[in-house]
């Protein structure tokens, strides 16, 4: 995989605990930009979907009833993004979220563009994702490419996606390397140590 390829992913829940994928979206970016190459999928989870997460993300069981079931989906997944780099917004929660369900799934890298965010604009009010992207400008291009709003996982890949650019296309290459090797929640701290 080459060093600037990275997958933006987002998932969705069904506010169980532990939740259960939903939905999931998957965007590739090369050189800081969408390649264009996406996948989106609705999955139908084992409990039904709560009435306080439909208010927020929209999904209801009528929605997923004839979606597939995660492990439908995993085998393509682990193709694209087994042994990769991932990109998403408080990025813990999408490994956690895949990982319970798909135990094998091994990215090499998770940049968090929240802590990025953090790091490299300081002292902004909010760094909630759709914050960044109305402080960015970010909202109707993330609508525009994918015909959704705020917290479709499609819309919330690709506003990360954009985020994510906007945030390092201004930095020379040394510190793009320094800033998502400390944004990066798998980087050991012991490595830098030896």
């Amino acid at each position: 995989m080459s060093s600037d390829r990275y997958w933006v992913i987002d998932v969705e829940g069904n506010g169980a605990s532990p939740p259960e994928i939903v939905e999931l979206a998957m965007i590739e970016l090369s050189a800081l930009v969408p390649t264009g190459k996406q996948f989106h999928w609705l999955v139908k989870p084992s409990q039904p979907i709560q009435p306080a997460v439909t208010r927020i993300h929209g999904l209801t069981d009528d929605d997923i009833a004839d979606a597939p079931e995660i492990a439908d989906i995993a085998d393509e997944i682990l193709t694209w993004t087994q042994n990769g780099r991932i990109i998403g917004h408080n990025v813990r929660v999408e490994l956690e979220t895949i990982q319970r369900q798909i135990p094998e799934w091994r990215p090499v890298a998770a940049i968090d563009t929240l802590k990025l965010a953090r790091s490299l604009k300081p002292g902004l009010d909010s760094y909630g994702l759709e914050k960044l992207g109305s402080f960015f400008g970010l909202i109707d291009e993330a609508a525009r490419r994918t015909n959704r709003k705020h917290h479709s996982a499609l819309f919330d890949a690709m506003l990360t996606a954009l985020i994510f650019a906007d945030l390092l296309m201004p930095l020379e290459q040394s510190a793009r390397v320094d800033c998502l090797r400390d944004a990066d929640v798998l980087f050991s701290r012991q490595s830098s140590f030896l």
